[in-house]
């Protein structure tokens, strides 16, 4: 049954031409019109993300039309359906990876994509879920097909994708988990959250550390996003048969690769890009329960790195950007 929402405008983060933070602005726009199919989310907890930086620089995986509202993780309350909505009335709490918008006090979004939230579940913590913990799961599971028993290693184990990866890796049944940070700070954290072993990436020869942490042989799973140099050194961590998931350039540089180095060892090197996860709903949905459960159960912990206002967006993308924070950056209408 279709329901009808009161307010006619709303503030949103927005921008018109590519640039730094300070193409951002704070603008009053007009709350969007729900369609047949749609749900209309009074959002209460934004993700922010690399990804949201790549759209304001113009340099996204797919192009971005300006005017542009980024945002692709939130998390609210249900304000109004349409009338061909059938899973969601008023008052539900849901969370939902969309495209963008989320940058803004409501958006629309399509039934079929909004999860619900338990009531132990705070606003906070599932935003944190749908891109870097959908990342996490699918990464160790159906890309890099860990088994119980087997070694993972785990980059920038401190940040939002990392931090989780450590902590499903345990849940999932991986064996040795070694974690890889820049700062002592943040090699303490991956350890407080279940890292067997710790390495410095920023040290001359980690990748030789990572390997004798093994015992020699090298790693079964290797989570990689960086590229460039750091592509490459991970790749002499793997072992025989050993899987690196590659699923980001965080230094912008290519990840160069000569496939006769894999044939060697019966090594692969997996691409992952989320919106391939997304296209298959059921495989989406039900993983996004999994990791809500895990969250309910207080068996995953979700490290926040800040909570901030929507005004301060181009603030909060400064901080992701210089990599001062640790854990995952909430935005608040």
């Amino acid at each position: 049954m279709e329901t009808v929402h009161s307010v006619k405008t709303m503030k949103a983060i927005q921008f018109s031409q590519y640039g730094s933070a300070d193409v951002l602005q704070y603008v009053n726009i007009n709350v969007p019109i729900i369609g047949d199919h749609e749900v209309l989310v009074e959002i209460k907890a934004i993700g922010v993300n690399f990804a949201d930086i790549a759209r304001r620089e113009g340099r996204y995986v797919v192009p971005t039309k300006l005017p542009f509202i980024p945002g692709s993780e939130m998390a609210g309350v249900v304000a109004a359906v349409g009338k061909g909505v059938k899973r969601f009335t008023p008052g539900m709490r849901v969370v939902a990876l969309i495209e963008n918008g989320a940058y803004a006090e409501y958006v629309n979004v399509h039934e079929m994509v909004l999860s619900e939230v338990p009531d132990g579940v705070s606003f906070t913590d599932a935003v944190a879920l749908p891109l870097q913990g959908q990342t996490a799961y699918h990464i160790l599971t159906t890309m890099g097909r860990l088994n119980k028993g087997e070694s993972v290693l785990v980059h920038a184990a401190a940040g939002g994708v990392g931090a989780l990866s450590v902590q499903l890796a345990k849940l999932l049944g991986a064996g040795k988990v070694i974690a890889t940070a820049s700062t002592d700070e943040k090699l303490q954290h991956a350890k407080n959250i279940g890292a067997d072993e710790v390495v410095n990436y920023t040290e001359p020869g980690w990748e030789q550390q990572v390997r004798e942490l093994t015992g020699g042989k090298g790693v079964d799973i290797a989570l990689e996003m960086v590229g460039g140099e750091i592509f490459q050194q991970t790749l002499k961590c793997l072992a025989p048969f050993g899987r690196l998931v590659f699923f980001g350039a965080a230094s912008g540089e290519e990840a160069n690769l000569n496939a006769i180095q894999l044939m060697r060892k019966n090594q692969s090197v997996i691409g992952f890009f989320l919106p391939q996860i997304m296209a298959n709903q059921a495989l989406y949905q039900s993983s996004m329960q999994q990791l809500l459960g895990y969250v309910n159960e207080g068996e995953l912990k979700l490290t926040i790195g800040g909570v901030y206002r929507l005004e301060e967006a181009g603030e909060v993308q400064r901080l992701l950007q210089g990599r001062k924070t640790m854990g995952k950056l909430i935005l608040e209408p």
